[in-house]
């Protein structure tokens, strides 16, 4: 993995030397990432980049160069430098399991460090949970959307440059795409690659006919034919199906053909009849151009006859929504062996942060097996098992008791003292986890428009101490 040390934030190294200067960079930290708002007015997100971040802690080192450059910023100290040249993180993480579906104020990733190896870490860390849980979570909306058909992530060369779209293809299959048309994404992940022909292709050849037959003579088992680049109907599907039935005639079959512009409903419509009256009903229709979970999910009310969804720009930029605001506050210090709660005072309740070493817990039913609530409690709560009463955070005097359930932790930790303790499962396996967490929860949470709100609840012991603080800060 490429040496991510320096993508960071100055202030991260600024606050790292008057931490030294201060005496003060080895106070022992809690820091918590989560968001406050899931994206593209989703009830959820797909939890995903913590195994990007994993290799990233423990490939942390400032090399020669680094300090050269940093000695060219500012004059910080040699002795500071040379603590630089000799960093590693030796500070322990705790995470909830990459596919994990998570709601807003959840703890996903839980830094337990010392103050500067804490804060050197926030900026790289961010950047790659934000980036991969926002597509990961895209994705599950857009295969949603697709009710069980194919879905394709086509979307590379409208990344946000190329890490962006190797990461995102994998965040995406996280979410549940059934492959991508990234190679490097493929030959490094595993995921399945796809990928069809170019209008270029087409243009190149004297006759469409030609195009499209010396595309099956390379691809006889793989032809899937863009039909578009002309007139769809006049000659694109015709020439397909032409060259279907010479397919057909030679025991081989073509896979299918590809619309790229016009009304796909209508189009799909009318290809689909006369496929079916060529008697090449096993041709499938893929679709593409400028899709998304709303497009599909209307295409889908108008019946438009495509089983295979090709989507770029709208997936791997998250057109609609191009960023997730996850944050990374701090939480508790250590003192004389405790653990002090900090908290961060907000005009607006909701930028209120929860203080603490917290755990995060799932309550699912014990009959139907589906997620009842989730509860951020302090990590040294005894959580009951027969009974509980939730409570809104905000609205504290909307409750609920809930009883018959098992309860599920969800924090598990990840790095001690700086190196990994945990076996990061395949992509396959986190992608299947993805899948099976999402079929747990209702379908109201996972309404593309004004979903239902899953309730995340604190703990009464959590909730009195949050109060207690504000009150304390306020006087």
């Amino acid at each position: 993995m490429k040496n991510l040390t320096m993508s960071t934030d100055l202030y991260q190294i600024n606050m790292m030397y008057a931490y030294y200067k201060k005496g003060m960079d080895r106070q022992r930290t809690i820091f918590d990432v989560f968001f406050r708002k899931p994206p593209c007015g989703s009830g959820y997100a797909i939890f995903a980049g913590l195994d990007q971040v994993l290799d990233y802690i423990e490939s942390i080192h400032f090399t020669e160069e680094d300090i050269a450059y940093l000695r060219s910023v500012y004059p910080y100290e040699e002795e500071f430098l040379e603590i630089l040249r000799n960093f590693r993180f030796t500070g322990n993480i705790a995470a909830m399991k990459e596919g994990t579906v998570v709601f807003p104020g959840e703890p996903l990733i839980r830094v337990e460090a010392q103050v500067s190896e804490a804060q050197l870490i926030e900026t790289a860390m961010l950047t790659m949970i934000n980036h991969q849980t926002l597509i990961a979570t895209k994705a599950a909306r857009i295969v949603g959307a697709a009710k069980g058909d194919t879905v394709l992530e086509f979307g590379l060369r409208r990344a946000q440059g190329a890490e962006a779209g190797y990461y995102g293809a994998r965040a995406a299959y996280i979410g549940g795409v059934h492959a991508t048309s990234n190679v490097m994404a493929g030959r490094d992940f595993g995921i399945p690659v796809k990928g069809t022909h170019a209008h270029s292709f087409v243009q190149l050849f004297d006759n469409e006919l030609d195009a499209f037959t010396a595309y099956s003579e390379a691809f006889p088992d793989e032809t899937v034919l863009l039909v578009d680049t002309y007139d769809t109907l006049g000659i694109g599907i015709p020439h397909a199906i032409q060259l279907g039935l010479a397919m057909k005639e030679q025991g081989k079959r073509l896979l299918g053909i590809r619309l790229d512009s016009g009304d796909l409903a209508y189009l799909s419509k009318l290809a689909r009849r006369m496929l079916d009256e060529a008697g090449l009903t096993d041709v499938a229709i893929v679709a593409s151009s400028d899709l998304d979970e709303r497009l599909i999910q209307d295409l889908k009310n108008q019946e438009a006859q495509i089983t295979i969804w090709g989507v770029g720009t709208n997936l791997i930029t998250s057109y609609d929504c191009p960023a997730l605001g996850g944050v990374y506050k701090l939480a508790a210090v250590e003192k004389d062996g405790e653990w002090l709660p900090r908290l961060k005072i907000s005009e607006n309740p909701t930028k209120i942060t929860n203080p603490g070493y917290k755990q995060v817990v799932r309550f699912y039913d014990r009959t139907s097996d589906k997620p009842l609530a989730d509860l951020i409690a302090l990590a040294e709560e005894d959580i009951p098992g027969d009974k509980i009463t939730l409570f809104d955070p905000l609205f504290p005097h909307k409750r609920k008791t809930i009883r018959n359930y098992r309860v599920k932790s969800l924090l598990q930790p990840v790095i001690e003292q700086g190196h990994r303790c945990y076996d990061t499962p395949s992509l396959e396996s986190i992608r299947a986890y993805a899948q099976e967490q999402l079929t747990c929860f209702s379908p109201e949470i996972k309404r593309l428009i004004n979903p239902h709100q899953y309730h995340v609840d604190l703990s009464q012991k959590l909730w009195d101490l949050k109060q207690s603080l504000i009150h304390q800060e306020r006087e």
